[in-house]
């Protein structure tokens, strides 16, 4: 019995599934719909300060503000300077509903954590997702930052909580401020869950772009006050100064 139509193309032949390049639209030579030359085309991150992962000329430097006033957070991990092709990817995902792109980041990203891991990064107890508010949410209709986490929770084997960061109170959009509103827009922005137990517990932050850290830096420090013993924050990827 076949079980494919008789005709001259199969509908769908398992075995032989090719996967399309994201980016090219070529066939793939990998397991990720990314073929390698495009993946060697991506703005990795090189350089870059060693608690918020801002772009820096040279290895193993701290950058001038963290050096100034540390942030909440212990460390960053992104693969990937903001730029193109990875900024356009990010929009399509978080704006245009084109999830394969996020899925893609994603993989990308956990394989980038693994290999940290490897290299001796500790490993979180749990991930959380930076919160949107409800307004944004209902406009959004997800949470970009919510798939992210839940996608690295399951390659990375990793516990997720999802509710427990709140944003009852909403502000001006962070991307239409600069470094000195994006402060102030975020006091008294977020919250804990009443029943987070964040208490001695090693904690990361997940969302799709660091720009200035004032987000991660605030709710860092939410769960440090509440208990948290350390917070990482992994993004997909990081802004380099205005002007670099």
């Amino acid at each position: 019995m076949r079980c494919q139509p008789r005709e001259d193309k199969a509908v769908y032949i398992w075995t032989k599934n090719k996967q399309r390049c994201l980016i090219c639209d070529e066939q793939t030579d990998t397991t990720e719909p990314l073929c390698s030359a495009c993946e060697a085309e991506l703005p990795w991150l090189a350089e870059h300060c060693q608690v918020c992962a801002l772009p820096l000329p040279g290895a193993g430097l701290l950058c001038g503000q963290c050096q100034k006033r540390p942030p909440g957070f212990s460390r960053v991990e992104a693969p990937w300077r903001y730029a193109f092709p990875v900024d356009s990817l990010i929009t399509r995902f978080k704006h245009q509903q084109q999830w394969p792109m996020g899925r893609l980041l994603a993989a990308l990203l956990s394989h980038h954590l693994q290999h940290a891991f490897a290299e001796g990064l500790p490993r979180p107890d749990l991930l959380l997702p930076v919160p949107l508010g409800r307004k944004r949410l209902r406009q959004r209709g997800f949470n970009q930052a919510g798939m992210l986490a839940s996608w690295l929770a399951e390659s990375l084997q990793l516990n997720m909580q999802p509710h427990w960061l709140q944003r009852p109170q909403e502000g001006a959009h962070q991307q239409e401020l600069d470094a000195a509103a994006r402060k102030r827009n975020l006091r008294q922005a977020f919250a804990l869950h009443p029943q987070a137990q964040v208490t001695g517990r090693h904690l990361a932050l997940v969302d799709d772009v660091l720009t200035t850290g004032a987000t991660a830096d605030t709710l860092a420090r939410l769960l440090t006050k509440a208990g948290a013993t350390r917070v990482d924050v992994y993004c997909l990827a990081r802004t380099p100064k205005p002007g670099d």
